[in-house]
């Protein structure tokens, strides 16, 4: 690690969040790392790596205190009902003079038959990047194998997973594979203008992750099909209907097998292969004891 290296500063946009966080705290060691949430006091500032720091992505007066001196920028932005977050965003990066972003995505960008809101404003975010002048790295993402932390309470409670199309397989990924990406994609050169496909080592059904918690925890687990209804109504109690409705499309290309094909990027990058799902759960088994 060079001095020059050393003093680089950093930002992580959605710092409190399940790959901002991680990668923060990868970074921290040997650079400097601007945190950015929205109310680092209410996500816990004390647990995230860097200088915490407040930022409205909706003001971009906000946006260009939170970028100013900043080297490389890594996007994660949440919220697709409001797009302007990422323009103020770039806006920002190229008023700064930041020289690389790098955009956290979504793999279903590259299937032309996913045409949802969610998926569409991944593209547009994805657009703003590679249009801003700046070095870009697009880092598109399969399903979080965090994901299944959703199904905690019923496990721990009832001893049974509920999920919809519970034979339909994705190649979800670790959270901390990106993040390991994201760290070397924000330092490292030789990524500027690549998009990287992130997913697990092997397509996984939510049938077959019940498996696989049940011999971890040593315990039967019961596997509990959604409806269709049943999942969207679970969905409504946390998003609005535009988002619900992508899901329910995002899950139908997922039972037609859209999600079931791995990529060797991390392995690419990394130098070695991509985490387990049985790896991921093993260090998070506690959670569903």
């Amino acid at each position: 690690m060079t001095a020059h290296s050393a003093r680089r500063l950093l930002v992580v946009c959605g710092a409190s969040g399940t790959v901002g966080r991680r990668v923060a705290g990868m970074l921290s060691e040997h650079h400097t790392v601007r945190s950015l949430s929205r109310d680092p006091a209410r996500t816990g500032a004390r647990e995230v790596a860097g200088e915490p720091m407040a930022t409205d992505f909706a003001d971009p007066r906000s946006v260009a205190r939170a970028l100013e001196g900043a080297d490389t920028v890594l996007i994660i932005t949440s919220d697709p009902t409001h797009p302007e977050h990422d323009e103020h965003l770039v806006t920002a990066a190229q008023r700064q003079g930041v020289r690389r972003l790098v955009k956290l995505s979504a793999l279903a960008v590259e299937d032309p038959h996913a045409q949802d809101f969610l998926t569409n404003w991944q593209r547009g975010c994805e657009d703003l990047v590679r249009a801003s002048g700046l070095e870009w790295t697009l880092l598109r993402a399969r399903a979080f194998m965090s994901n299944t932390l959703a199904w905690t309470t019923s496990v721990r409670k009832e001893d049974t997973v509920r999920a919809l199309h519970g034979s339909a397989r994705n190649a979800c990924v670790d959270p901390v594979d990106i993040a390991q990406v994201a760290a070397r994609a924000m330092t490292e050169p030789g990524h500027a203008g690549r998009s990287y496909a992130l997913t697990g080592p092997e397509p996984l059904s939510a049938r077959e992750q019940t498996r696989q918690l049940a011999s971890l925890l040593g315990r039967p687990l019961r596997f509990e099909e959604l409806t269709i209804e049943e999942a969207m109504d679970a969905w409504r109690a946390k998003y609005p209907e535009v988002i619900v409705r992508a899901m329910a499309d995002s899950a139908k290309r997922q039972s037609a097998g859209a999600k079931q094909q791995t990529a060797g990027d991390v392995q690419e990058i990394l130098g070695r292969p991509a985490r387990s799902y049985r790896s991921w759960a093993s260090a998070h088994v506690r959670c569903f004891r």
